[in-house]
């Protein structure tokens, strides 16, 4: 008999079948890798028989090949490198909170609703978005972002008001959600960060997600109620407290998904005099608008995508930008805006500050600047989460954590999503939030602890053997990593197109700084892109719910 979770499931399954176009043998393939249960193969061939909608090429035929060979497949499946992850039984609903409403937290709530959880969303702020709900409100923060109170700043966007998206809009969306170009709104291929947010609401709706979400409601705590044998019994307490109110409101929960991103926590350099140096400073946490720099000189620190960025907004408004970066070897594209404005100027590092207002660098120059903006990156937080020492952020390495995700001793009962940085985002938040959801329903599980451990270690040491600092442990800049990574869970590699899509307008950007996002030469990779099932799949989808 087919089991509940299958026909649950079946639009899961489905566009993943059809995302891939797989024929017979493609299918019996997925099968005996175990990357496709049975019981969902053969669900799939009943659907593919009532209806010639999809592109599964399934008959009457294989359903009873399958159930003839049944007992042979699973043993095959059995002896397989993914048998690990698979079981047959499935666990009952679990009461499940995640934090956070952002990209990450609302694809985790999605794949947990398919799979039959109980999901409570907490979000702190009034909508979804996390950090592309744009908060121009930052008076009274302390302009270097530090946390004072120890239990989070008030503002959690670090979105300023012109930013465009560095990436093309057709890489962006999740794999059965693609960002579409809608009339009356921002039809970029680069478009503001209003268009992103929007689209993250459209994905709310479309999938019945905002009744499950608690807003303006701010986690205060986050802890173990009760241990149990490697994470499987663990219960969470989670105190939170509703905007304006002082009542905290304590909950139990089975588990608990952290997906709070990271882009709030401003990450400071340490520079000789910072302390003394008597003028403005700020992160560019807090950086919203150019206006308040006119005339002023402004010194930039950090040649990132946001001091860049910065840099160059403020061109138009400040006497002089002052850009200190590690290395003077910048790209082609930074040389080309540097070479156009008298006004900007780039700098090595900087040696030391002193109270005047004298900001010295590395090679004995020195200006007398009036503001400092450290464009310096941002590091991991979870003030609000208390693991008994399991799970600790060192040098914004956060770990433990297996394929940075679990927590071996916790899982799963406790995961991470969002954590990974320099990778396509939500398809891969999309893969970490299926294998979250489906370890939770039964439908999987995890290697013995132990294994997880020794993964983490030789991870680690990889990282070091290749010269990556601690603090970059994730940044994973591979394409071939999160087609690994999906590969846990059945989940579909990067199509092609995304990846070459991808790397065209990081060539592009490189050489071309000020205009790569409104002029760019990848048409034929554009139209591939249009013409993959990705961008086709909802005509079938509106198709099949009109008959």
């Amino acid at each position: 008999m087919i089991a509940c979770h299958t026909l649950l499931n079946m639009l899961t399954v489905g566009s993943y079948l059809k995302e891939e176009k797989l024929t017979n043998n493609a299918s019996y393939n997925l099968l005996l890798n175990g990357q496709l249960m049975l019981e969902e193969l053969v669900f799939l061939t009943l659907v593919s028989f009532r209806s010639n909608l999809f592109t599964y090429n399934f008959s009457i035929k294989h359903l009873t090949t399958f159930t003839q060979y049944a007992p042979n497949l699973l043993t095959l499946q059995s002896s397989n490198p993914f048998s690990h992850t698979m079981v047959s039984v499935r666990n009952p609903p679990r009461n499940v909170c995640v934090i956070g409403a952002g990209p990450s937290g609302l694809v985790a709530a999605r794949e947990l609703k398919k799979e039959g959880q109980k999901v409570v969303v907490l979000e702190q702020n009034h909508d979804v978005g996390g950090q592309w709900l744009y908060d121009p409100k930052v008076e009274g923060q302390d302009p270097l972002g530090k946390d004072t109170m120890g239990s989070g700043l008030t503002v959690h966007s670090s979105i300023y008001d012109s930013l465009r998206l560095t990436s093309p809009r057709e890489i962006m969306g999740f794999t059965d959600f693609p960002f579409l170009i809608k009339k009356g709104r921002d039809t970029r291929r680069f478009p503001g960060h209003k268009e992103l947010f929007l689209y993250l609401k459209d994905f709310c709706e479309w999938f019945g997600l905002r009744e499950m979400i608690r807003f303006n409601t701010k986690v205060e705590y986050v802890g173990i109620l009760d241990y149990g044998a490697f994470g499987e019994d663990l219960k969470w307490i989670v105190k939170s407290k509703v905007k304006d109110s002082d009542e905290v409101i304590s909950e139990v929960f089975d588990a608990v998904v952290v997906a709070t991103g990271h882009y709030s926590c401003p990450r400071l350099p340490s520079i000789k005099g910072m302390d003394a140096w008597r003028r403005k400073q700020m992160h560019s946490h807090l950086y919203r608008v150019p206006e308040p720099f006119r005339d002023q000189v402004v010194v930039v620190v950090g040649n990132s995508l946001s001091g860049q960025d910065i840099s160059m907004e403020l061109v138009n408004v400040a006497k002089e930008i002052h850009l200190s970066s590690k290395s003077l070897n910048v790209s082609e594209g930074l040389s080309k805006v540097i070479s156009k404005h008298d006004n900007l100027h780039l700098h090595p590092t900087i040696e030391c500050l002193h109270e005047d207002g004298r900001v010295v660098f590395v090679d004995g120059s020195g200006i007398t600047a009036d503001t400092i903006i450290y464009c310096t990156g941002y590091s991991y937080a979870f003030p609000f989460l208390d693991t008994k020492g399991a799970i600790a952020v060192d040098d914004d390495r956060v770990g433990p954590l297996y394929e940075h995700t679990f927590p071996p001793s916790l899982a799963p009962s406790l995961s991470f999503i969002g954590i990974p940085r320099k990778l396509i985002g939500f398809p891969f938040f999309e893969s970490q939030a299926k294998w979250i959801a489906q370890l939770l329903s039964g439908k999987r599980s995890l290697p013995p602890r132990d294994e997880m451990m020794k993964s983490i270690q030789e991870f680690y040491k990889s990282r070091e053997a290749a010269g990556i600092p601690k603090h970059n442990t994730h940044d994973i800049a591979d394409f071939e990593y999160c087609d690994k990574y999906g590969d846990y869970v059945g989940f579909p590699h990067l199509e092609e197109w995304r990846k070459d899509l991808c790397i065209s307008a990081l060539i592009n950007s490189d050489v071309n700084l000020e205009t790569y996002r409104d002029s760019y030469d990848d048409e034929e990779l554009l139209q591939v892109a249009h013409q993959s099932p990705h961008f086709t799949q909802l005509e079938h989808e509106a198709l099949s719910s009109s008959l």
